[in-house]
Formats: C-alpha cells, sequence, structure tokens
C-alpha cells in the first residue's frame, strides 16, 4: 500500500446571509483561503483530488488553491461524516488504496470526521474556519496507521 492523505479544509471566513449556500467569503476569508492554497501548493502531492461542497463559500475556498475542483451535493452543508468519508474512499473500507484527497467543507462534519479517524469516535471536534487538517494513511509493521501529518491555522501563514 502506498502512503494515502486526506486534506480536510474548513470554507474561509464567509458573510452573513440567506440562503445560507450562497453566502460569500469576506475579505479576511479571501485572505486566509490564499494564504492556504499558497501553502498547500508548496506541499501536497500533484495528484491529489479536489472535491467540495456545492456551497459557493467552499467553492470560492477551492477556487483559491484551483480551478480544479468537483463539487459534490453530497458534501453540502447537511453531510454526514460517514458520507464525507465514503465521497473521498475514506469510509470503513479505506484499508484499500484511498485516493489522496483534498476536501473544502463545513462544521460540524469535517471535525466529526477528523475525530473518528483519530481516535475511532466521530466526537464534536471544531475545526476553525480557513483551518486545514492533513491526515495520511501509511502501512507499518503490516498495520494501517492515520497519522495526523500537519493542521494549518491560515492566521499563522
Amino acid at each position: 500500500m502506498k502512503t494515502a492523505h486526506l486534506l480536510l479544509w474548513r470554507h474561509a471566513e464567509a458573510q452573513i446571509g440567506y440562503p445560507d449556500d450562497q453566502r460569500t467569503l469576506t475579505s479576511r476569508g479571501e485572505q486566509q483561503a490564499q494564504r492556504t492554497a499558497r501553502w498547500l501548493q508548496d506541499h501536497i502531492p500533484p495528484s491529489t483530488q479536489l472535491l467540495c461542497s456545492p456551497s459557493l463559500r467552499t467553492q470560492q475556498t477551492s477556487q483559491a488553491f484551483s480551478a480544479n475542483f468537483t463539487a459534490l451535493t453530497a458534501l453540502g452543508t447537511q453531510t454526514t461524516w460517514h458520507e464525507l468519508l465514503h465521497c473521498c474512499g475514506w469510509s470503513d473500507a479505506y484499508l484499500e488504496q484511498p485516493p489522496s484527497t483534498l476536501i473544502v467543507g463545513h462544521q460540524p462534519t469535517l471535525g466529526q470526521a477528523t475525530a473518528l479517524l483519530l481516535t475511532g469516535e466521530p466526537s464534536q471536534w471544531s475545526i476553525r474556519k480557513g483551518a486545514l487538517w492533513w491526515l495520511t494513511l501509511r502501512q507499518k509493521n503490516g498495520e494501517n496507521q492515520i497519522v495526523l501529518r500537519t493542521v494549518i491555522d491560515p492566521d499563522f501563514l
């Protein structure tokens, strides 16, 4: 098994408003997305697929990194951690070789998925707006392990 990567990026700061799926990034949010995108361009494997929620704020966050992304209804604001992991191949069958994936999504789903992968329980972990959690699936001594590779807060870049 090769190493696989799952990067969970919460959308950057967005305007308050309605309808929820049409909220745009604030000026601060645009800066957050750009800082994280610059960091990603220097660090992630080039074959990483980019998936996002269909909401405008996640698409704008994704576009700061690449115009080549896929917006999936299954990653919308109402998705569950199980649906999110299924969309990227990191579901219960993650013992196989999932593709390296960057997902731009929402809370609480991103926090729940991160908690599940690192602890075995889908706890209510909070991921800040614009922050990125990078998890790696590797095989060591014949066992699959999930390792927290890094956590990035755009305010520190």
